[in-house]
């Protein structure tokens, strides 16, 4: 995300995936628990501060066909492809207790159940098949993981961690490996 963003608190609520038909409408990936909500917060904001509107929402296979009030024809519609759109984190809704937003997740230490950090979360990406984690440490190639109870047993903001179970995650043959790398 661009730093630039004249929200004070962005967090990304969807991605524009291209045109849909000639009227102005828009594919969207939406990453709100029910994509059709992408507009219930207000205006979206791209990086630049650019403002758009929810008309109306609609589901179709697997992304969400959007019309924004600020967008009149193809034209328009084509130039937001690859867009990415926030709110400000003040207008959604209160976590509730072990609930957390993705966008709070990239940063956080990532821990194995031996108490090892072995980098960070540098994103959260889902590709269709449920939600997956991407971890880093700067040094290495980033690895993917998937976000699931078994993987990720536990999720702790407030001491800025995830602790990741090696084998549910399928890191077993990278500990071995830097097991390996200590000998």
């Amino acid at each position: 995300m661009n730093n630039a963003s004249p929200l004070a608190d962005p967090v990304l609520l969807a991605t524009v995936g291209g045109a849909h038909g000639v009227r102005g409408e828009v594919r969207v990936r939406s990453f709100t628990a029910d994509p059709e909500d992408v507009g219930a917060y207000g205006p979206l904001t791209d990086a630049k501060g650019n403002r758009f509107t929810v008309v109306s929402a609609r589901v179709q296979k697997n992304v969400v066909v959007v019309r924004f009030r600020e967008v009149a024809d193809r034209n328009a519609a084509e130039l937001l492809n690859g867009r990415e759109l926030f709110v400000d984190r003040s207008v959604l809704p209160e976590e509730g207790e072990d609930e957390f937003y993705q966008a709070d997740l990239v940063g956080l230490d990532v821990r194995l159940t031996t108490g090892e950090v072995i980098g960070e979360i540098l994103a959260v990406h889902d590709f269709g098949g449920g939600d997956i984690l991407e971890i880093g440490d700067g040094e290495k190639p980033s690895v993917m993981i998937p976000f699931t109870e078994a993987a990720v047993p536990e999720v702790d903001l407030d001491l800025g961690f995830v602790l990741v179970e090696p084998v549910a995650a399928g890191l077993r043959d990278a500990v071995e490996a830097r097991e390996g790398d200590e000998d």
